[in-house]
């Protein structure tokens, strides 16, 4: 006898696997699924023959795994949205993971669009869309914080560092130029840098005493940032998302080697405005190599 035959159930009110997979309009293969991930339990399993019952009242249940998982929701999350129940925990709990369907969707769909521009060879064509210049740095004082970091978690980390370096600014003499990241080696997807956040400080003495007090635990040192010249592009706030930060850099290195010049140290990011006051099309950051 099969799990899904007829048979005489303990509890009147519960059903076969087979007659409940009929009214969920699921199949029994994805019924039994759903109990070894621990989404849907069935309400009572028989000791000596292993099969599964389920109350009708488990229909809706069955259901909203099944539609969740066509979302391609992660399981955990299902187990988050079903443990909630009906209500707005739940639908809020949907909503956050449809917020991030969307977001990595947009991205998706930019970069594809963007490597469609490379791959049809009109790379040439979205460089021109960035102006770039020179412009002479003079030394610095840096306090700095050092992280290995992948793509995804790197605009928060940059937001965090730089706000806490800022912080320690006030006790080494304050923040005298715009504060930057410098790319040690590529962050992407699979390659973790490492990363730099840089903020200039006007008292180096102060700065090595509050490092000395504080900095150890965020890894956080002083250096001297030296006097150099950069090649940049200015861009705006929606440009700074991947992948269109991509072209901005990739613009500014097709420049250098257009005019000559040799790219002289790591690649940067140099945040100028107030990223909170700023609108998607204001300027907010430069794209820079130190060239000679």
């Amino acid at each position: 006898m099969t799990e899904d035959a007829v048979v005489d159930v303990p509890d009147r009110e519960l059903l076969t696997i087979g007659s409940f997979a009929a009214r969920a309009r699921l199949s029994a293969k994805a019924l039994r699924l759903y109990d070894r991930l621990g989404l849907l339990a069935p309400a009572h399993v028989d000791e000596a023959t292993g099969y599964r019952y389920y109350r009708a009242g488990q229909v809706e249940q069955a259901r909203l795994v099944a539609m969740l998982r066509q979302l391609d929701m992660p399981l955990a999350r299902i187990a988050e949205v079903v443990a909630a129940g009906d209500g707005p925990t739940a639908a809020a709990l949907l909503g956050t993971y449809w917020a991030d369907v969307e977001a990595r969707v947009a991205g998706q769909r930019t970069l594809a669009e963007y490597l469609r521009g490379r791959l049809s060879g009109r790379s040439s064509e979205m460089y021109e869309r960035f102006a770039v210049e020179t412009v002479e740095v003079p030394a610095q004082v840096v306090i700095t914080e050092t992280r290995h970091v992948l793509a995804g978690e790197l605009p928060a980390w940059i937001g965090a560092s730089l706000g806490r370096l800022e912080s320690a600014a006030r006790e080494c003499g304050g923040v005298t130029a715009a504060p930057f990241v410098v790319y040690h080696s590529e962050v992407s997807m699979e390659s973790d840098g490492p990363a730099e956040s840089c903020v200039p400080v006007a008292d180096e003495a102060a700065a090595r005493a509050w490092v000395e007090r504080h900095g150890r635990a965020q890894g956080t040192k002083v250096r001297i940032e030296p006097a150099q010249r950069l090649a940049y592009t200015r861009i705006t706030k929606a440009q700074v998302a991947h992948p269109q930060i991509m072209a901005a850099f990739e613009a500014v290195e097709e420049w250098i080697t257009r005019e000559g010049l040799e790219q002289a140290g790591p690649c940067r990011e140099v945040y100028f405005a107030d990223w909170e006051a700023t609108g998607a099309e204001d300027p907010v950051c430069d794209v820079a190599f130190p060239v000679s």
